[in-house]
């Protein structure tokens, strides 16, 4: 025993005098850089300051830049207030709706929610996003023809025309099994148009050529009640969807009825952000959707989904 004493206490006499090493020379370096700082010119130093304040100054200022004036949607709006017609549509001119009207200042608008949101998150996930804002106005001033949504483009998302069922699959699913249910409502809805032109509740579009129906459930984010009630059962499926955007400006559910021998002109959705699906209720042959260049058939009781800031138009020749 006495030897691992011995050298337990010899290690521990070394240990120390490492240790008071150590201080030494931090001692003496921290001595130096005080040194070396009151050597230093007064010119310089006031350089240093004003570097350091520029550079908060930056930081602080990235940090709360807003989007530039040229992305509002005023600006992208410019040309259906010259004349009431975009893409082959008269447009509303509603307070309510995003792309009917000009909203200055929406852009601002949700630059301010993200910054909300990034409180509860990080900013360093949403470079993507910030980005997209704040370069509003070249993204869409040099989108190709084939693809140019009409408010609000998010760079970098995989985009195609059409996408695979598989990338909404659950919700496909419920949609398909609840088939049967969507349409026995639609058909109940259907039977006002035996009493009058156009009964409560649907809107008409203006096309080219025949006459197309709309009847919204969910309206750019708002819901309709009074159509909801007439559609319970269908009402209470998209609550059940997981992936159905009816929460903000871009969330849209309706139904949608096409006459015969009418076309819809060619136009582009106001985002890429959204996938849209058509669940197929009634399909007569010679009935088509051409998205990006691509023409797909509707199928009765199968979705189909698709990008709809692609330019897109379909037609009813059954």
């Amino acid at each position: 025993l006495p030897a691992p004493a011995t050298r337990c206490t010899t290690m521990s006499l070394e240990w120390l005098m490492d240790w008071s090493w150590s201080l030494d020379g931090l001692r003496d370096f921290i001595a130096t850089g005080i040194q070396s700082f009151r050597d230093c010119d007064a010119t310089a130093l006031a350089a240093v300051a004003c570097l350091l304040v520029l550079f908060v100054w930056y930081c602080y200022h990235v940090g709360r830049e807003q989007p530039r004036a040229y992305a509002t949607v005023n600006a992208l709006m410019q040309s259906a207030e010259a004349n009431g017609v975009q893409n082959g549509y008269v447009y509303c001119h509603s307070p309510e709706c995003v792309r009917c009207t000009h909203h200055d200042g929406l852009n601002q608008k949700l630059y301010h929610n993200l910054q909300e949101y990034a409180k509860r998150y990080s900013w360093s996930g949403m470079g993507r996003i910030h980005k997209g804002i704040r370069e509003q106005g070249r993204y869409l001033n040099s989108r190709p023809s084939i693809q140019k949504p009409e408010v609000f483009f998010l760079p970098d998302l995989p985009t195609m025309p059409y996408f695979s069922r598989d990338a909404q699959k659950h919700d496909v699913e419920l949609l398909e099994r609840n088939f049967q249910t969507i349409l026995c409502e639609f058909e109940t809805l259907y039977k006002a148009f035996s009493n009058c032109s156009l009964p409560q509740g649907w809107k008409m579009n203006s096309t080219p050529s025949g006459e197309w129906f709309t009847f919204y459930l969910v309206n750019q984010g708002m819901c309709v009640p009074r159509n909801c009630r007439r559609c319970p059962r269908t009402y209470r499926l998209l609550g059940s969807l997981r992936t159905c955007i009816g929460n903000n400006v871009f969330g849209n559910a309706c139904i949608s009825v096409l006459s015969p021998g009418t076309v819809i002109a060619e136009h582009y959705g106001p985002t890429n952000i959204r996938i849209r699906c058509h669940l197929g209720l009634k399909t007569p042959s010679n009935c088509e959707l051409v998205v990006g260049g691509e023409p797909q058939c509707w199928a009765e009781g199968r979705c189909l989904l698709f990008d709809d800031s692609f330019l897109h138009t379909a037609f009813h020749e059954g």
